[in-house]
């Protein structure tokens, strides 16, 4: 018995000074705002400690500030990272770490690998950060960083890489979403943060629902169902396979062309098949476009086709738009000014003709904006394409997404280039200089 309660107190004391060796000391951060909330909240920053090293993950997971390192290297580090930092001018809790999982890049999308992360290991960190701190007023919200492993080839020679997810999200998002048992609820609460993967910008779903990738791995598809809780033990298995590349992976990858063939699962995006998709929903867009268009003013000659857009199947829609806009709005302005007063108004009775499950990944609605000019005259049009995929306009139907989150799930050409629209500030400044932020190619 008392070796027992020896053995006990031993755990207990090594438990404690790992938590305690999670949290940032307060002496390292130099911002003195930081530094005093670092020592202020101390205890609640151990706790999150303790919560974190309750938890199991499947592969290697270690708190770090140093990310991209060995895991034995890991193992001798220090692995202090828990601690008050700056994300966009916001107070934020960070925690940053590795994750050894490796990834093999042939079989899962940029969008599976970061979802995966993100349900394995983002969200038992959130789970354990929020409770704590979601009614600090100190605290606006929660960054996460977190390093995990990719194998591909380059010359059909296996190499594995670091990849790098970051995670912000705003106090009330984040408190939504670890609370909630409501996916869509869970989903819209997502949304409203900031997912990069290598500093490019992407949307998590959580259903494994999103636009369709060629590189989509099946078993994937269910990952958001273990969000709140443990994967499914058939999922966990079947995933399992894909997460540490074994020897077999390795091998072919040795034998892998330089550039694979998509899996059989892959959306068919030939002529052949979009002909297939036209006739098969021909009539239904008829009616579509007899119903709804005294809201929509469809051009007459390009009716509803659908087009493959970014390695997905878009049902492409082509209107006009005139706005009171004075002549010195900015194209950006204009768009902003569409989507808010025309665009986003045909979203749900579009939708309305298509319930179920589709054959296509979303819908494209394209408009010429035309601004009031001198004495009443319509200036020159500026030709604006939106283009979103199905699980976004279906949040946005549900009202469980903003418009601003619409734009953001979406892709928007304006003139052909990819740009990304600002509602509040097109509102807020009628000269339009800060309501887009163009991307730039390579970066879509």
């Amino acid at each position: 018995m008392v070796l027992m309660q020896k053995t006990f107190c031993l755990v207990l004391l090594l438990l404690a000074a790992a938590c305690c060796g999670q949290v940032v000391s307060p002496t390292q951060i130099k911002a003195p705002e930081l530094r005093a909330l670092q020592q202020q909240y101390m205890d609640d920053l151990k706790r999150v400690g303790e919560d974190i090293a309750a938890n199991h993950f499947e592969y290697g997971f270690y708190l770090s500030r140093k990310l991209d390192i060995d895991e034995q290297q890991q193992k001798r580090s220090d692995q202090a990272s828990i601690r008050f930092d700056r994300f966009n001018g916001h107070t934020v809790l960070a925690i940053t770490g590795n994750y050894y999982a490796a990834y093999p890049g042939i079989r899962m999308s940029d969008g599976q690998r970061a979802r995966s992360t993100f349900l394995r290991v983002a969200m038992p960190l959130l789970q354990a950060a929020v409770p704590h701190f979601q009614s600090n007023a100190a605290v606006e919200g929660y960054a996460l960083e977190i390093s995990h492993h990719v194998i591909g080839a380059v010359m059909r020679v296996p190499v594995e890489r670091a990849e790098n997810l970051v995670v912000y999200l705003p106090q009330p998002a984040a408190a939504r979403l670890v609370a909630s048992k409501d996916e869509a609820a869970r989903q819209a609460a997502l949304l409203e943060g900031q997912m990069l993967l290598n500093g490019v910008p992407l949307n998590i779903w959580l259903n494994g629902e999103g636009p369709r990738d060629v590189a989509a791995a099946p078993a994937n598809a269910a990952l958001g169902t273990a969000i709140g809780g443990s994967l499914p033990r058939s999922l966990a298995a079947t995933e399992g396979k894909l997460l540490r590349a074994s020897m077999a992976d390795v091998e072919s990858l040795k034998r892998a062309p330089a550039e694979p063939a998509p899996l059989p699962d892959a959306r068919d995006l030939s002529d052949e098949a979009l002909a297939s998709l036209q006739s098969a929903n021909q009539d239904n867009l008829d009616r579509l476009v007899k119903e709804v268009e005294p809201q929509a003013h469809f051009v007459a000659y390009a009716p509803p086709k659908f087009v493959v857009f970014r390695k997905a199947i878009y049902l492409a829609f082509s209107f006009n738009t005139s706005l009171p806009a004075p002549a010195t709005a900015s194209r950006y302005q204009l768009a902003a000014l569409a989507f808010d007063e025309h665009v986003a108004h045909l979203v749900r009775p579009v939708l309305g003709y298509f319930k179920g499950e589709q054959k296509f990944d979303g819908i494209s609605l394209s408009t010429t904006v035309h601004g009031a000019g001198k004495a009443g005259t319509s200036s020159s049009g500026q030709a604006v394409e939106f283009f979103f995929p199905l699980p976004a306009l279906h949040c946005y139907e549900a009202y469980d997404c903003t418009g601003q989150q619409l734009l953001d799930a979406g892709t928007i050409l304006i003139n052909g280039e990819r740009v990304g629209l600002d509602l509040q500030a097109a509102e807020a400044n009628p000269a339009g200089e800060t309501v887009a932020t163009a991307h730039r190619p390579g970066r879509q």
